[in-house]
């Protein structure tokens, strides 16, 4: 079954950012081909993979164009790189995790919802687990209330009001709404906005970078808009273990500066303390688990 065909009159090009990721870029470019009659053309960063070579080859069994980074820029860098290298005849860029299985028409109802919407600068799909749960890919924009008290208090006592808060997700019903930001996973970027606001914040090197755009373009004006139409399913495929105690800490250092840029006046300070502790504590706790 495949989706309608992309608009003519609208543009759309995909781009996903591989680190040792081989194993799964060959079912996420099937997904991509089969999920539109008329697909479209995607670019792969690749950020120094091991495996590059496999990359190459599976890339080009698509058609699909390898970006060799030579180092390792970052899930946001490595986008901001693949996005200057598409033609800006492209209107919009599908951002996409290269563990992303694409579903039958997910693209053109994103376009569609975009198209629609002048006001909005990204539009993002329901995403499904494996299991076939929702991910919370649709949030609020965290708050450093919120953020301190989720960090100190989620171990102990889950269900305080500030995790609630932290965690708390609209992706129930089936319209078209505003949200705060959208999971990097995938969404689909108005150029022109993404442009404005110089893409990905590269100080984000991992996790984080998603709300930090979604922030920044709402500051900028900008809609950030979640579509549960369009579906898509994040496998995980290439997570690895090994790196789970360096993600934590990433996250954590990423979760910090994004709420000590957000609260950044002086008299705020005692509490951006109080974060860096909390999260120092939860980052000591991982690792004792």
């Amino acid at each position: 079954m495949h989706g309608k065909p992309l608009s003519p009159a609208v543009c759309t090009a995909v781009v996903t950012v591989t680190y040792n990721s081989s194993a799964a870029l060959g079912d996420f470019l099937e997904s991509v081909k089969a999920s539109e009659s008329s697909p479209p053309p995607v670019t792969v960063a690749d950020n120094l993979s091991a495996d590059v070579d496999e990359t190459r080859s599976i890339a080009s069994s698509f058609g699909a164009i390898v970006l060799s980074l030579g180092r390792n820029l970052g899930y946001g860098g490595a986008i901001n790189a693949a996005v200057r290298s598409v033609p800006l005849s492209y209107d919009f860029v599908l951002v996409s995790n290269p563990d992303v299985l694409v579903h039958p028409g997910a693209i053109s109802a994103l376009q569609d919802v975009l198209r629609a919407n002048p006001g909005a600068a990204a539009v993002g799909p329901r995403i499904l687990n494996s299991d076939g749960s929702t991910y919370p890919s649709a949030r609020r924009i965290p708050s450093l209330r919120t953020g301190v008290g989720h960090a100190l208090f989620s171990r102990i006592w889950p269900s305080n009001p500030w995790t609630r808060s932290y965690r708390a997700e609209n992706e129930t019903g089936t319209g078209v709404r505003p949200v705060g930001w959208l999971s990097g996973a995938c969404l689909l970027i108005r150029r022109s906005a993404f442009d404005e606001i110089g893409g990905f914040d590269q100080a984000f090197f991992m996790y984080f970078e998603d709300v930090d755009l979604g922030y920044r373009l709402g500051r900028a004006g900008w809609l950030n808009l979640y579509v549960p139409a369009s579906v898509v399913t994040h496998t995980g495929a290439h997570s690895t273990s090994t790196d789970a105690l360096r993600m934590i800490a990433a996250h954590h250092e990423s979760a910090y500066l994004f709420l000590s840029r957000k609260y950044r006046s002086w008299y705020l300070a005692p509490v951006r303390w109080a974060l860096r502790g909390s999260l120092s504590v939860r980052s000591w706790w991982a690792t004792r688990r």
